[in-house]
């Protein structure tokens, strides 16, 4: 099988099934002298680990990584630092119960891989999805932690803003309340209806989409290429390879269509330093393809969960009319655990167009 790797010069390949023995990611092309340990990337994983709340998967993995590989401690500070050789990164899997899929295991979910998957290679692993499990970003998220550390002071944060019909006042965003609440939501008020929302939706054996927005603060201006290289679109199809994403949107995004040419306008008035200052944002730190030192901002929609217990129409492997519902452990809103996968996802980019950048025309501009 082939593209499950992705970067340029900060390179990640990924490995491993939902219900094998363990997943991984080997991270080529990070710098050397980089200070590094596994409780870096631990942190950056217990936020996306499953268990945590009744509002996501049951399955308890402790998603404990290793560093196998790329880094040494060094023996007159007692720091551990990368080397600039690959960087090997390994969880083990420890409760899979692969028997909950036993029943499905010659029929299309809809909304799932299953057809696709089986059509394009002429097998499939129906234990949790196999490959095409969102088990796989764990190891994006591990990824993420390592790359975050490439680019200087970069802060790259996200929420969720919408969960089915229940959107955020923006007005009430509080970067702080996101770590206070199980759905990544940075405001009080609207995690306290999602709460009841999402519950009702759980016990009812079904299941909602979200919006997660992702920020990426101190980002260097001129990363990016302005025609195959466009850092927004390298962005939106990283995010667009996160499981059950069907939307991105950079900035502004769709609704700029509804703006007029003055209202869409970031102008521009210099700061004391004599660089230009943008008085707003809905470029989302990106204007032809090039980075512009505003922050990044970019936003992706998450289907609801495909893994749901109310039966659905479907069809099995040998092509007759079937009923489907689909037993054991899943999210009723898979956006939750999206949030950190998204914030991975943005610093690997950055991380791989700053190491690009640097290389064709040296160091970044402050």
């Amino acid at each position: 099988m082939s593209h499950n790797t992705f970067g340029h010069l900060f390179r990640v390949t990924t490995f491993g099934e939902s219900h094998g023995v363990a997943i991984g990611c080997v991270v080529d092309g990070c710098p050397p002298r980089i200070l590094l340990t596994a409780a870096d990337i631990q942190r950056e994983l217990d936020r996306r680990r499953p268990g945590q709340s009744k509002f996501v998967t049951q399955r308890r993995e402790p998603d404990e990584v290793k560093i196998i590989s790329g880094v040494f401690t060094d023996p007159k500070n007692g720091e551990q630092v990368t080397t600039g050789t690959p960087i090997g990164l390994l969880i083990e899997n420890v409760d899979a119960r692969s028997k909950d899929y036993d029943a499905i295991s010659e029929l299309y979910r809809p909304g799932h891989a299953d057809y696709t998957y089986d059509v394009k290679y002429g097998i499939r692993d129906p234990r949790g999805s196999g490959r095409a499990s969102a088990r796989e970003t764990a190891m994006r998220v591990a990824a993420g932690a390592v790359a975050r550390k490439v680019v200087p002071g970069m802060i790259v944060r996200g929420a969720l803003v919408q969960m089915g019909e229940i959107d955020i006042d923006r007005s009430r965003w509080d970067w702080d309340e996101v770590a206070r609440n199980p759905f990544f939501c940075p405001d009080a008020e609207a995690a306290k209806k999602m709460e009841t929302y999402l519950d009702g939706i759980r016990k009812n054996g079904s299941s909602v989409g979200a919006v997660i927005e992702v920020v990426a603060e101190n980002v260097p201006p001129g990363l990016g290429a302005p025609i195959y290289g466009k850092l927004d679109a390298e962005i939106a199809a990283a995010l667009m390879s996160i499981n059950a994403v069907k939307g991105v949107e950079i900035g502004t995004g769709f609704a700029s269509a509804r703006l007029s040419g003055e209202a869409n306008a970031d102008e521009m008035r210099p700061d004391n330093a004599g660089r230009p200052e943008f008085s707003s944002n809905n470029a989302g730190g990106i204007l032809g393809g090039i980075s512009t030192g505003a922050p990044v901002v970019a936003r992706f929609a998450v289907k609801p969960t495909s893994s749901i217990l109310n039966p659905r129409q479907t069809v099995n492997r040998q092509g007759a009319a079937a009923e489907v519902s689909t037993k054991g452990r899943h999210d009723p809103c898979v956006g939750i655990r999206a949030v950190p996968v998204g914030e991975a996802m943005l610093a690997c980019v950055l991380a791989d167009h700053y190491l690009r950048h640097r290389g064709q025309v040296g160091e970044t501009t402050k």
